[in-house]
């Protein structure tokens, strides 16, 4: 017998492009295989209408994000305010089929009493509290700055709030010890990541350039590539790539002033994963210790060498698939010891034997299944 469930997603779910949308499009095709019947509704806001969408849901409904003025709210952050309407409650009030929501951005609905009874479950990105306040110390603009700090304050008070009102599952452990810690959570487990592939699927031998890739338009992103241009490579002969979604024009021109560093601005799935198969070394430092980075899973399930720092890695226990350096000059050697380095059969079966069992798509989905009922 077919099983219906209401899938709410925080952006539309295609092209893959950025993390947030590759777990949510692979859970989606993951329940369309064990029979599910979807109903999805998602927010859009620049990405368009995705008719592939169609071929995994039964329904799909788009709504308009509330930007600007018109989303904000003094005591709601502004992610989840920004996404409240009444046409999509009404919706889901319709019916009393489970409710999976994809991000805490989309829980506007745990505030009506219609739901109190309704089996819902959020599915957590990170922990956004953290997440923000660590994009309020990467951000140079002062009001950019201001928003991050307040939305930080907003989203601590609503996550807590929260922790006692779903069931939530979070992508790593680190994260639900933190719902459990700080927020008291009782109803709140980890389920790995879903992921496009879940073998790895690294080539050995040699590439021919190191990479940083995500997506450029976050605050901390940037500040990871424009570290690794000016302080990592500048003084390294050695050709560095940077690629993602919509760089800064000043991530742009820094990227080109040396002959050995360039930027590919906006590549699509084809191209990002040729970037990552082809490197002999993906570099994805990271200053924020929050969540599980999808392009690091990316790299790692279909790339070579791996060379992060430890706040990339902090408490996922990925630490012997990757390179960890700290400071301009340990990263600086590491990437120099590397890049004549055979990519081998080895450090293969090392991944193979680490990851494999966590992000196993047929054992996941169980369990999320059992989440949901």
């Amino acid at each position: 017998m077919k099983r219906t469930l209401h899938i709410v997603a925080h952006d539309v779910p295609y092209p893959l492009d950025y993390g947030g949308v590759i777990d949510i499009f692979c859970t989606i095709k993951a329940l369309h295989a064990e029979g599910f019947d979807i109903i999805l509704h998602c927010f859009e806001y620049g990405r368009g209408q995705q008719p592939i969408l169609n071929q995994f849901c039964k329904e799909v409904y788009y709504y308009q994000r509330r930007e600007g003025h018109k989303g904000f709210s003094f005591q709601m952050p502004y992610i989840v305010a920004s996404r409240s309407d009444c046409s999509l409650l009404e919706r889901l009030a319709a019916d009393d089929h489970p409710i999976l929501l994809e991000g805490i951005h989309t829980s506007y609905l745990l505030h009506d009493e219609r739901f109190r009874n309704r089996k819902v479950v959020v599915r957590l990105f990170n922990v956004e509290s953290r997440y923000y306040h660590h994009l309020y110390k990467a951000e140079r603009s002062f009001f950019k700055k201001a928003y991050y700090l307040n939305e930080s304050r907003l989203l601590h008070q609503y996550e807590k709030q929260l922790a006692s009102r779903a069931t939530i599952l979070s992508l790593s452990e680190q994260d639900t010890h933190y719902y459990k810690e700080a927020y008291a959570a009782k109803d709140v487990h980890t389920l790995p990541a879903f992921l496009p592939n879940d073998k790895v699927r690294s080539q050995e031998g040699i590439g021919t350039f190191c990479l940083y890739h995500g997506n450029l338009a976050v605050a901390e992103n940037e500040k990871a590539a424009l570290w690794l241009l000016e302080e990592v490579f500048r003084n390294m002969a050695i050709p560095f790539v940077i690629a993602g979604k919509d760089p800064s024009s000043r991530l742009e021109r820094v990227a080109h002033v040396q002959s050995h560093t360039c930027l590919v601005a906006n590549p699509d799935e084809k191209e990002m994963n040729d970037l990552i198969a082809k490197a002999q070394i993906n570099i994805l430092p990271s200053f924020n210790e929050t969540g599980v980075k999808l392009k690091l899973l990316n790299a790692l399930f279909n790339g070579r060498h791996v060379v992060v720092n430890q706040a990339s890695v902090a408490s996922t226990g990925f630490e012997p698939t990757c390179h960890i350096a700290d400071t301009t000059a340990a990263m600086q050697r590491i990437i120099a010891q590397l890049y004549r380095l055979p990519f081998g059969e080895e450090e293969i079966r090392l991944r193979k034997k680490i990851l494999e069992p966590l992000f196993d798509t047929s054992v996941n989905i169980r369990k999320l299944i059992e989440y949901l009922h």
